[in-house]
């Protein structure tokens, strides 16, 4: 039996959109029950937030996963630990032509970060020199799509205590967003409510 791809996943899923408080906020049902909720800046179309969700083992809904945006987006009942305030914090927020990570609380001059892709472990790497900081992470949208990490999309800079690290969307991932926001744009969306607020 073919694997379908991501794309065909994407279209054989059951969509709502509405918009509200300026964001165009879609949920995606899965034929497997798992689900991926996504917000969109309605002035610049740029990705805001996106989780996923999916069945646990006694086929009740998970904890939502945040993959792109701010933890404290997702409602206070499911964050575990609040975290020291001054220790380094990473996430996720993208921007139109790159995949994009910070890593707020993080002090040290440009050149104590080293930042590499790993082919072979299918992940990215951040170290500093003075040892103090040491973070593996992921792409899950080329994982999805199953396309090759190249070192030469990756870029990083440092300002203001915050390391910023790009890597610039490949041709396919560029395509597929353009398709499935046009896709979401042509859904009936409603102006109100909430579409992550389903009752238990």
């Amino acid at each position: 039996m073919a694997v379908q791809s991501w794309s065909d996943i994407l279209k054989a899923s059951k969509k709502t959109a509405l918009i509200s408080d300026g964001k165009r906020k879609a949920h995606y049902l899965f034929p497997d029950g798992s689900e991926m909720a996504e917000e969109y800046d309605m002035r610049t179309d740029e990705l805001v937030c996106r989780k996923l969700r999916s069945k646990n083992k006694l086929g009740g809904q998970g904890l939502w996963q945040v993959e792109v945006g701010e933890t404290n987006t997702v409602p206070s009942t499911e964050v575990e630990i609040k975290e020291n305030s001054s220790n380094p914090v990473f996430m996720r927020k993208d921007i139109k032509s790159s995949f994009q990570w910070r890593v707020r609380n993080i002090p040290y001059p440009i050149d104590t970060y080293t930042i590499s892709v790993e082919p072979a472990e299918r992940c990215c790497i951040i170290r500093t020199t003075n040892k103090k900081y040491y973070k593996k992470f992921n792409i899950p949208d080329l994982d999805r799509c199953q396309l090759p990490l190249e070192s030469t999309a990756l870029s990083f800079s440092h300002a203001n205590n915050t390391l910023i690290i790009s890597y610039k969307k490949p041709k396919e991932i560029l395509t597929l967003e353009q398709e499935l926001l046009r896709e979401l744009k042509k859904l009936k969306g409603t102006n109100e409510g909430d579409i992550d607020c389903k009752t238990q």
